[in-house]
């Protein structure tokens, strides 16, 4: 509708002023024939009159025939006035056949007919006249007319343009009130159109909200061969496509999630039956060669990476069915850290590397489920430490208003740029050809990742090559609520020395 009354607006006001121009300009052309025919008639009156004996007599003769081409209609009015050009001694008076008089005459207009005296001059002017209460825009032509005696003399001849303004308000006013009306009837038009138009894409939208919340069958309702028809249909065909693919990728899904739990489980009784032969063997070492006795060892430790990667296995199809649950408790975060760092210093003391536990010396509770946490803890610590290289870890605690953290830093090799996201994809290694010694089965930190989403947490890394690496635990005080900010930053700081703890 906006657009609409733009429209009009513009060509209605370039109408108004076309007919307008048409209306002056037809005004224009019969004033000026008409002064034209009166002018050569009053020439001709003056050249035959024969009162010119002085300037009284011929101001008489002035009044008669000014009177007399002027006629008794109020259509046009007759000035006679000397021209400033005019140096001729005998002088007449203004001469009017009306209320309108000299005054009334511009300045230009009477320079530029003393200028040009075989050329009519035509200006339109605001005139006051009797019975209006406004000023009435009038055409006045004038031109030049020689007088007896007097010489150049200036004769104007006044058109009021009472009829035209009249019927300019008429047009107006059509115009305004059909524009009105064209006004509502595109209101009318819009709405229906609108009305056939969004309702069904409206309903492509709340059909398209209804499948992404998983109401595969929703369909949308296609009338007709039209556009909109076509949609409709194409709309359907696609969420046909869509339904038929989700249903095989969660069939697909069911199989491989039912695949690894069965053959998870199934596995449980023969490792359990290889694991007591195992530990048999492995209790009888002393009694075999040395290069059977050191294949014994060899076999255990392999049977504890075998038994290490089922019961991840079974923990990643429990995250895959949505089945893992949370046993939460209120906590205090430093107890369960204190609680993992002392079950790693046997292996930190093998590989040589020192554990640094920064204590922020108050309270960190939080509510979540120890044991996850602690399973999340233990790999970031191990990790560290396997691929620390040596050197020391520094462990990290802090708490702020709505979440506690913790930071596992390492300063061995580090990782790449883009490594700090693979980190957390199942059976990914940095290094493929770095044997893990400490029986790891590349899926501690995929395993890690989803006990921190369960909690609504965030498990985050950084690295860089040579500077080592960094994991930030953050966990919410209570479960479920939103983390605005971690207490502590995940890439390392530089720092002034603290006591450690």
């Amino acid at each position: 509708m906006l657009l609409g009354m733009l429209v009009l607006g513009v060509v209605g006001s370039y109408l108004y002023q076309r007919i307008g121009d048409r209306l002056v300009q037809s005004r224009t052309d019969q004033a000026t024939a008409e002064a034209l025919s009166l002018t050569e008639l009053a020439q001709a009156k003056f050249y035959s009159t024969d009162k010119t004996q002085n300037t009284d007599a011929l101001t008489v003769a002035a009044q008669s025939i000014i009177a007399e081409i002027a006629g008794t209609e109020r259509s046009r009015y007759v000035v006679l006035a000397r021209l400033s050009t005019n140096v001729s001694s005998y002088v007449i008076n203004p001469v009017v056949s009306g209320e309108v008089n000299d005054s009334h005459i511009p300045d230009e207009l009477e320079t530029a007919v003393a200028e040009d005296p075989a050329v009519q001059k035509v200006q339109i002017v605001s005139v006051p006249l009797a019975g209006e209460p406004d000023l009435v825009p009038c055409l006045v032509v004038g031109q030049q007319l020689d007088l007896p005696l007097a010489r150049g003399t200036g004769i104007y001849y006044v058109y009021p343009l009472q009829r035209e303004r009249s019927s300019l308000a008429v047009i107006s006013q059509i115009f305004l009130s059909g524009g009105i009306v064209l006004v509502a009837l595109i209101g009318g038009v819009a709405y229906v159109v609108t009305r056939l138009v969004v309702t069904p894409v409206r309903q492509a939208a709340l059909v398209a909200e209804r499948l992404a919340a998983g109401r595969l069958t929703e369909r949308m309702v296609a009338r007709g061969e039209d556009d909109l028809a076509s949609l409709a249909t194409s709309f359907n065909a696609m969420a046909e496509g869509l339904q038929r693919q989700i249903r095989q990728l969660e069939d697909l899904s069911r199989v491989q999630q039912r695949f690894v739990s069965d053959v998870s489980h199934e596995l449980r009784t023969p490792l359990t039956t290889i694991r007591m032969a195992g530990e048999l063997i492995h209790d009888s070492r002393a009694q075999f060669e040395p290069a059977v006795a050191r294949s014994a060892e060899l076999l255990s430790g392999e049977l504890d990476r075998f038994e290490a990667l089922l019961a991840d296995l079974l923990e990643v199809s429990r995250f895959d069915a949505g089945a893992a649950v949370l046993d939460v408790e209120p906590t205090d975060l430093r107890r369960t850290v204190a609680k993992v760092v002392d079950g790693c210093q046997q292996l930190a003391e093998r590989k040589g590397s020192r554990i640094t536990l920064r204590d922020p010396g108050v309270p960190c509770d939080a509510t979540y489920d120890p044991r996850r946490v602690e399973r999340v803890l233990r790999n970031l610590i191990v990790n560290a430490i396997e691929h620390g290289e040596g050197k020391p870890v520094d462990i990290r605690v802090a708490a702020n208003d709505g979440a506690v953290a913790v930071v596992v830093r390492d300063h061995g090799v580090g990782l790449r740029p883009g490594e700090s996201g693979q980190v957390f994809n199942r059976f990914w290694r940095a290094d493929p050809a770095r044997a893990r010694t400490t029986g790891g089965t590349g899926l501690g930190l995929a395993i890690a990742l989803e006990d921190a989403r369960l909690h609504s947490g965030w498990l985050q890394a950084w690295g860089a090559p040579g500077e080592g690496s960094s994991f930030r635990l953050t966990l919410p005080r209570s479960p479920g609520t939103h983390i605005a900010s971690s207490p502590l930053p995940l890439k390392p700081v530089v720092e002034s020395p603290e006591d450690p703890t």
